[in-house]
């Protein structure tokens, strides 16, 4: 059975699988390699809020018809937290537009802005709080907002 070679294989034109938005192979294996969950600033956000006593559901749906998940779930308290990746829900403060494809990624991250919009809507109409913060926000304040929020919900709610 022959075996390419894989210096020959180089040589060749890339071609992108069918349907790829990659325009090179060394992009599409950079952006497959960014994750959409556990990613630091949630990790240490959430250790932060975990260390205060509380708990909750991680990367969970709020609303079981909603198609969309939330960071960290506090169910009874009905609190939903997002920590929102400054590149992906274009932070005003970071986002730069790329210089590669920039048709494609402006309009993906525009999505992204209003599908984040419809589910803050979404969810204040079925009686959430959301609360949302950049990645590039101090991770001891996120874990005290998000900490002394749900701890008022849940006495609101017990009364």
């Amino acid at each position: 059975m022959p075996t390419e070679d894989p210096s020959q294989m180089q040589s060749a034109a890339w071609q992108p699988p069918e349907g790829s938005w990659a325009s090179s192979a060394a992009r599409r294996r950079n952006m497959q390699a960014i994750r959409s969950r556990d990613t630091k600033p949630e990790w240490l956000i959430r250790q932060l809020v975990h260390a205060q006593g509380l708990r909750y559901r991680v990367s969970a749906k709020p609303l079981r018809d909603l198609r969309r998940t939330a960071d960290m779930v506090f169910r009874p308290a009905k609190v939903a937290v997002f920590i929102d990746g400054c590149y992906w829900h274009g932070c005003p403060e970071h986002y730069v537009s790329p210089k590669t494809n920039p048709g494609y990624w402006s309009d993906k991250v525009t999505r992204n802005v209003t599908r984040d919009r419809d589910t803050d809507h979404r969810l204040t109409e079925a009686g959430w709080l959301v609360l949302r913060f950049w990645e590039h926000e101090s991770p001891d304040e996120c874990a005290l907002t998000i900490s002394s929020i749900v701890r008022e919900r849940r006495s609101q709610l017990s009364l």
